[in-house]
């Protein structure tokens, strides 16, 4: 059997995604299943959205670039953290609550993603979460509105709604034709920002000095891939430290891309071929970059089929 005809036979037999979702090609919805409308927690899928208010921010004024310091910003960063940006906090490698200063290793870092809400919110912006959603809320016209958790800060949305945050990303900044936000800034940060040979943070425990708590999970936690296929919150089909040889999705377009959030909330955006699909307590599978039998890659080979 050849190639091509195996992943024929991966694609025909991959398994149904479920949950709840919808299929954007060229612009327009053409799948739809489960509720539409349904707001719940997107959890690790939120990250992006983040950096989507951040970019507003720049353009406001409220801040210079992704390469503003923290510190900046009032806290009382420990020496070793001086130099953290927003930058670092966008590819998961601030630093921050782990033994390396920042740039120096990567760590899945939601002790660090905390930090960046509140930086975010109190201190760039000086709003409540949902008076700085309502600018991504109202630039996209989102159906449902999007809804903060009042302790961390953690996103609810609709599919349908996130499915346009997502075509927004694919559409690098333009909504229906409109210019919304700078295509520069999703040139500079919809693509990796770490090295592939970034080493992994060291075995340590969380010091949080800052008593900021966690977003949901560790300061190191969820997977040790990322270096050379994270960046902008966002993780890319590219080669990794951990998979050298192989792509994240072997066999998906070189330009996917994607949010991943547990328990099967993820986006999934392909520019090339004009493709955004959104499910959300669906069956992804695990992060397995380079393993061409992994759900999420099947997925992806059968959606590109269609």
């Amino acid at each position: 059997m050849t190639r091509r005809e195996l992943l024929a036979v991966l694609a025909l037999g991959a398994p149904e995604l479920g949950g709840r979702g919808c299929v954007i090609r060229r612009g327009r919805t053409v799948e739809e299943w489960g509720d539409q409308a349904e707001r719940r927690d997107v959890l690790s899928s939120a990250k992006p959205v983040m950096t989507t208010l951040l970019f507003f921010a720049i353009v406001e004024g409220k801040l210079h670039g992704l390469e503003e310091r923290i510190g900046a910003f009032g806290w009382d960063l420990s020496e070793k953290d001086r130099t953290m940006t927003f930058a670092h906090l966008t590819s998961m490698t601030s630093g921050y609550g782990r033994p390396e200063a920042p740039g120096e290793a990567w760590a899945y870092n939601d002790f660090a993603i905390n930090l960046y809400q509140k930086t975010l919110f109190d201190r760039v912006f000086r709003e409540t979460p949902e008076a700085v959603g309502a600018r991504l809320g109202n630039a996209l016209g989102l159906e449902d509105g999007l809804a903060f958790r009042a302790t961390n800060r953690r996103l609810s949305a609709s599919v349908r709604d996130f499915a346009r945050i997502a075509e927004f990303w694919r559409n690098k900044g333009k909504w229906k034709g409109r210019r919304i936000l700078p295509e520069r800034l999703f040139e500079r940060y919809c693509r990796p920002q770490t090295n592939p040979g970034l080493s992994q943070t060291a075995k340590a425990e969380t010091s949080d000095y800052l008593k900021i708590g966690t977003y949901g999970g560790g300061s190191d936690h969820f997977t040790e891939y990322g270096a050379g296929i994270y960046g902008g919150n966002w993780w890319f089909n590219g080669i990794g430290r951990l998979h050298p040889k192989a792509l994240t999705w072997p066999d998906a377009p070189r330009d996917t891309f994607m949010s991943i959030g547990a328990g099967g909330n993820c986006a999934m955006m392909i520019p090339s071929r004009q493709l955004t699909l959104v499910a959300m307590g669906a069956n992804w599978g695990k992060l397995e970059p380079g393993n061409a039998d992994s759900l999420t890659n099947q997925h992806i080979v059968n959606r590109v089929r269609e």
